[in-house]
């Protein structure tokens, strides 16, 4: 079988649809109804990459509890809300809580496949880091390519994926503005959209360790700059 994808979907008809249609394309998959039975699940063998719902069951906010337990367990699992909820708040919630992508379900199933597929190649991507990229050091801020680690001032930064391929991005050149398209590229990003919110993650994650950190720049109108 190919990758683990996890499922956490309450509606049974469409969870059965996602499983089919992700089992055709060669990914292995778990489907789970409620957000208890997909913990236990995780806690047992962790996903390759988890779709999650954010109404669960009785549980309203279940999807977003999930993410934080998911993200609990690793700070790498990709995660893509899947879920009708479409407002500013509830995308920004997600991304707040770790998740790498945020999708309503009229997404084509298409679309969907190529978010997974660009999670996927991201993941290889920094796994297959040449050996003279392993490490990036810029002051403060260590890098670590291969065991995916984030350290500054001697402090573990906990980053999702998304988050360290974007500080690795911006870190590489100091003082480089990086503009949207460039980060999309180099992040696999496809929404645009999603860049601010993953930015102001990062920069609360680097404060949370330290609180004067300031190394990441808004430059208007252009995009960001890591400051060397």
């Amino acid at each position: 079988m190919g990758r683990r994808i996890a499922i956490v979907e309450d509606e049974e008809a469409i969870r059965a649809n996602y499983a089919e249609a992700l089992a055709r394309q060669g990914y292995e998959v778990a489907a789970h109804a409620d957000r208890p039975s997909a913990l236990v699940a995780f806690r047992e063998r962790l996903p390759d990459l988890a779709i999650i719902d954010i109404g669960l069951g009785d549980e309203p906010e279940g999807g977003f509890t999930l993410c934080g337990e998911l993200r609990a367990l690793s700070a790498r699992v990709p995660i893509i809300f899947l879920t009708a909820r479409d407002s500013d708040f509830d995308v920004v919630s997600g991304l707040r809580l770790g998740a790498d992508d945020y999708l309503t379900k009229d997404v084509s199933l298409p679309h969907l496949l190529a978010r997974i597929a660009a999670l996927f190649r991201r993941v290889e991507a920094l796994t297959e880091t040449a050996p003279v990229e392993a490490c990036v050091v810029r002051g403060e801020l260590s890098l670590d390519t291969l065991r995916l680690s984030t350290q500054w001032r001697g402090q573990t930064v906990d980053l999702t994926l998304t988050e360290f391929w974007m500080v690795h991005t911006l870190a590489r050149t100091p003082g480089h503005v990086k503009n949207r398209d460039q980060l999309m590229h180099d992040a696999r990003l496809v929404d645009e959209g999603t860049i601010t919110s993953h930015v102001k993650r990062i920069r609360r994650k680097f404060a949370a360790v330290d609180p004067a950190f300031d190394r990441i720049d808004s430059v208007y109108g252009m995009g960001y700059r890591w400051k060397g």
